[in-house]
């Protein structure tokens, strides 16, 4: 039986795990993977469960039900896991292609966000009276929003105010969207790069990875264990990073037919379309994430996986153990696949 709706916790679970025999993800359906790019494994099919690495864990979403599971500084699981009414059952509306996907791209950061907290929380250490301290959630509402400027203004307002500095020169808006683009898409790669270096988010990465093999693992109808899951590939066809890489490609072509305005108005306009070319964009990886079994799908999407080879790295088994905790969390109050059909709504990354 599940457990009631709302927050439910469960602390200090044990870690590890132990692997039966069989051939490494296929399913009881027959459901062999294919390989990704880095040769290691990855289902064919393609289940509405997504997930985001945080600090020193990882959180995991069904359709109605989101889990995130932390190891705490004493080596312990810790699991939280919370009912949600998905924003999309709202209103009809906002089921509709790219609607839908602006929808769910707001949802995931309200859920990321609050995942990301839960596990700050979970690594301070107690006070002499055995108190936390926690962080509030004026300073995490303050980290939103910075977050939020800081993507928008790199991205969109940084590429479009450089290039608008020497549009005369350009001669056609055919060139200055195509230099805008390249500018943005370099400035895009140069900071996955740059945070790929930090050695702070070393652990969120493989935790990012740990995310991915147990995705994937479960996609494949293969047992939940982590001598299992590491079997399977670190890089996944639905993954945030190559959404965001469709998001700098895509803005290319949508940004096209507005011409070259006043620069007040290229801004403007950069800003207004952030929610048009993300859902144009979830809808790209949806629609990727349900034909990885052709190769030129994935020769298409190539790109976005070669870049999670720096937005990922190799979990180890304790790593692992954390992510398929969050993940059992959200199964054990739902049937992701069947909460999918019942309520038309997927979950992309």
């Amino acid at each position: 039986m599940s457990p009631p709706a709302g927050l439910a916790r469960t602390s200090h679970l044990p870690s590890g795990g132990e692997a039966n025999g069989g051939a490494p993800g296929h399913g009881a359906d027959g459901n062999d993977p294919v390989r990704m790019p880095d040769g290691a494994l990855v289902a064919k099919r393609d289940a509405p469960v997504g997930g985001q690495a945080v600090l020193e864990g990882v959180m995991m979403r069904g359709i109605s039900v989101w889990a995130v599971a932390v190891r705490t500084p004493e080596g312990q699981i810790e699991v939280e896991s919370e009912a949600i009414k998905p924003w999309a059952q709202r209103h009809r509306a906002w089921r509709l292609p790219v609607i839908r996907g602006v929808v769910a791209l707001a949802e995931s950061m309200k859920i990321g966000f609050k995942a990301l907290a839960i596990s700050a929380n979970a690594q301070l250490e107690e006070d002499e009276e055995g108190e936390k301290e926690e962080i509030g959630g004026f300073v995490w509402g303050l980290t939103i929003v910075f977050s939020l400027l800081l993507a928008v203004g790199l991205f969109f307002v940084v590429p479009v105010g450089v290039t608008s500095l020497f549009k005369d020169k350009l001669g056609s808006p055919f060139l200055f969207w195509l230099v805008e683009g390249v500018l943005r898409t370099a400035i895009f790669i140069g900071y996955i790069w740059a945070i790929s270096k930090m050695s702070d988010l070393r652990r969120v990465f493989e935790y990012h990875g740990a995310e991915h093999k147990t995705i994937s693992c479960y996609e494949a109808e293969d047992e939940l264990t982590p001598a299992r899951a590491k079997l399977y590939s670190r890089l996944h066809p639905r993954c945030g990073t190559s959404f965001l890489l469709i998001v700098m490609v895509l803005a290319i072509f949508v940004f096209a037919p507005i011409g070259l305005p006043a620069w007040y108005w290229l801004v403007l306009s950069r800003i207004v379309g952030i929610p048009v070319i993300a859902g144009l964009s979830y809808e790209v990886i949806k629609w990727a994430g349900k034909n990885r079994r052709k190769r030129w799908v994935r020769a298409v999407m190539w790109p976005g996986l070669m870049l999670q080879n720096l937005t990922t790295r190799e979990p180890d088994e304790e790593q692992l153990a954390v992510a398929i905790a969050s993940l059992n969390a959200v199964l054990a109050r739902e049937d992701p696949t069947e909460a999918a059909k019942q309520q038309q709504i997927e979950i992309v990354a």
